[in-house]
């Protein structure tokens, strides 16, 4: 299973030798069904921290020549701080990260290998982003690292819109409107709540839930609509028990059928 591969690795946390073979491991998956597979590496400074991290978004890209594209998206990096566990003594711990990041993955390269499958006749660009959840709470400047950089740079073409998948592999799986996605991209909400009501998907509620600032808030500020599919509701975050047992095949399956089936319905 491509979840239980991740974590296998260890935690994938920024300059780690889990990090480095988890890296390859997903270029290499995202080669094997789509047409280009590459790596985005940068680093980022944390001042008061006095490190450096070597970061590495990976983009996988279905025709890449196509000028109409959706972009969809995940975080594969692992917190490096356990810092809502129970435990004190594993604070300082990297996270197995399997629903909060892996899980995410994990169903974008089976929805990549469907796709490959069964093509579209449009661009689909894959993008895992380094570095989404290193940071300090509250201290916001070091989340989303990977995020801001790949808006800021824009090494592929502007999409028309995103699709950004995290922590939506639990087993109780609940996904209401993220606010922020509601607010300024309620087109593609509505469009990816229609695919769940044709899926007939019991995971995704017509409820408002809360406005999180995530990997899709560096898009909207650019003006591309980009929605959040997330579930806060889970017990386990950012604790040493994010473990593949709390995660479902159901509930990514679900979520992968209604990507898939926004993109078959998708019409430029």
């Amino acid at each position: 299973m491509l979840l239980k591969a991740q974590v296998a690795f260890g935690p994938r946390v920024p300059n780690s030798v889990a990090a480095d073979s988890c890296r390859e491991f997903l270029r290499r998956e995202l080669s094997f069904w789509c047409d280009t597979a590459w790596v985005q590496p940068f680093t980022y400074n944390s001042a008061d921290r006095g490190t450096t991290l070597k970061l590495n978004n990976i983009v996988g890209q279905i025709n890449p020549k196509s000028k109409d594209r959706v972009m969809l998206c995940a975080h594969w990096d692992s917190r490096p701080m356990a810092d809502r566990d129970p435990d004190s003594t594993k604070h300082n711990q990297g996270i197995p990260a399997a629903n909060d990041g892996a899980g995410s993955v994990a169903i974008l390269l089976e929805v990549a290998r469907q796709l490959s499958l069964k093509p579209v006749s449009f661009g689909v660009d894959f993008v895992f982003f380094d570095g989404e959840d290193y940071g300090r709470e509250s201290v916001m400047d070091e989340y989303l690292i990977g995020s801001r950089h790949f808006a800021r740079t824009q090494p592929i073409p502007v999409p028309h819109y995103g699709i950004l998948l995290d922590m939506i592999s639990e087993k109780d799986l609940r996904i209401p409107y993220e606010m922020h996605s509601f607010t300024y991209a309620r087109a593609i909400v509505d469009k990816v709540f229609e695919a769940a009501e044709r899926e007939k998907s019991m995971s995704f509620v017509r409820e408002p839930g809360s406005a999180i600032i995530d990997d899709h808030v560096p898009f909207l500020e650019k003006g591309v609509p980009m929605i959040d599919l997330i579930d806060m509701e889970y017990k386990y975050w950012h604790t040493m028990e994010d473990t593949p047992d709390k995660c479902s095949p159901f509930s990514m399956g679900e979520v992968g059928r209604v990507v898939l089936s926004v993109l078959r319905m998708e019409k430029f």
